[in-house]
């Protein structure tokens, strides 16, 4: 009796010691679910869980400073929360990981409890496996759905079809022979005089051979005009590139201001195309595109992740070690809008001076498309266009109606002071329509403007 209460005592104990393991076990992993979400939004600029970025890959870092640095979660703890601090305290291990990765000194993070660096790195730890995507329900189509038609009746078709066309040549061929035999003499005479070629017809209708002559060479001429004066209008021109570039993944999507890659377009002449090295500013860490939300159809992850490398090649940039070789490749761009020679056109003077009267003018007009972006005015909807293309025919017209229908605006800052007594002599010399002056009335239509 004795002997068996002993043993429940030892069992009841080893239980006990079991429970309070487990539990701390576990109270100490974290939530891999809770540290996924602070994980995306704390770490991913500089790290991800299997390859390196800026900092090392972080898919098993517990096990990895333990078996490195011989050091436990807590200093990963203090490394997380500060890791300055740590720096600075003589730590040895953290020294040698600052040295390690070029001295690239990591964000702190204070904000972060115990609980949410526990989660982060349980995630780090065991990561939930990513939920399969269900295949899309394809339907069926024709082809694929019916069984494959039979020959043997189609060729039957086609061979009756032939038949019966056969048969309607015979028919008609014998009805014009039973209505020439059936004509009296009075026709047989009349068919005699027919006119039976072009020059005996003009001879006769040479007054309506005249007039329709001078029709078409009327027609003709116009024709000729009209196609001369669309050289060299490509609207609709949307050339591929030799790396692909969606504006509305950036534009339209990430809400990037047009002014963030094209920064000459409102203090310089040209527009000029983006450096290559301002798109390193994003894609250094931006090695590969997630944003599942949005796919333009025909195209998949492999295909964008393929055109990030290609801006790593033409940079020099090698992912893995996060640093430049020094081997660039120039980039060939097809440019798209281009102005002729003889065409003056400054984009800051639009930007800058005119940005909210062609804002105001374009709105007015397309009240059902309104912009808050000048670009628009004269490139269209470029956030919304995966390839761009020239949207609007840049011809002398369409500018010199921009010009006539765009109202200054008299209260930009840029022009309030430095254009003052011109604006007030304007609205004296076009009182009407409450003073409403346009382009052309500060010589937005002289020649010189744009041709000098």
């Amino acid at each position: 009796m004795i002997s068996w209460r002993k043993h429940y005592k030892k069992t009841l104990i080893a239980i006990g010691l079991l429970l309070s393991t487990s539990a701390s076990f576990y109270g100490q992993d974290g939530d891999p679910k809770n540290g996924e979400k602070l994980f995306k939004a704390n770490c991913t600029a500089c790290h991800a869980l299997d390859k390196q970025v800026i900092g090392p890959p972080l898919k098993g870092v517990v096990e990895r400073v333990k078996t490195e640095g011989g050091v436990d979660k807590d200093w990963l703890h203090k490394w997380i929360k500060d890791n300055k601090a740590l720096r600075a305290s003589g730590d040895k291990y953290a020294n040698e990981i600052f040295e390690k990765y070029n001295k690239t000194e990591m964000l702190q993070f204070p904000n972060l409890t115990e609980k949410d660096i526990d989660d982060i790195l349980a995630f780090t730890t065991n990561p939930p496996a990513p939920e399969e995507k269900k295949p899309e329900a394809t339907p069926a189509t024709g082809a694929a759905a019916a069984a494959p038609a039979d020959k043997t009746t189609t060729n039957i078709v086609i061979i009756s079809l032939l038949a019966i066309a056969g048969l309607l040549v015979w028919i008609l061929v014998k009805l014009r022979q039973l209505v020439t035999l059936g004509q009296s003499e009075e026709l047989a005479g009349l068919n005699e005089t027919r006119v039976r070629s072009f020059k005996e017809m003009y001879e006769k209708f040479h007054y309506v051979g005249k007039i329709a002559l001078t029709i078409l060479a009327i027609l003709a001429a116009y024709g000729v005009w009209n196609w001369l004066m669309w050289i060299g209008v490509y609207k609709g021109y949307k050339p591929e590139q030799p790396i692909y570039f969606s504006h509305k993944i950036h534009a339209g999507e990430q809400k990037i201001d047009c002014q963030l890659c094209h920064s000459s377009a409102k203090y310089g002449k040209v527009s000029e195309i983006p450096s290559m090295n301002v798109c390193m500013n994003c894609h250094r860490t931006i090695s590969e595109y997630n944003a599942d939300h949005y796919m333009e159809p025909g195209k998949d992850k492999a295909f964008y992740d393929g055109e990030i490398q290609k801006i790593y090649a033409a940079t020099g940039w090698d992912p893995a070690k996060q640093q430049y070789t020094g081997k660039t490749q120039p980039v060939e761009w097809t440019r798209i809008h281009n102005m002729p020679d003889f065409v003056y056109f400054n984009h800051s003077q639009h930007v800058v001076a005119g940005e909210q009267a062609i804002i105001n003018s374009f709105n007015k007009k397309n009240p059902d498309n309104k912009i808050d972006v000048v670009c628009k005015a004269c490139h269209g909807k470029i956030d919304t266009m995966n390839v761009v293309q020239m949207a609007n025919d840049f011809t002398m017209g369409w500018c010199i109606e921009c010009h006539r229908t765009t109202e200054v605006d008299m209260n930009n800052g840029y022009n309030k002071e430095y254009f003052k007594n011109l604006h007030d002599k304007l609205k004296k010399q076009y009182p009407k329509d409450g003073g409403k002056i346009t382009v052309d009335a500060i010589g937005g239509l002289e020649c010189g403007k744009c041709h000098y």
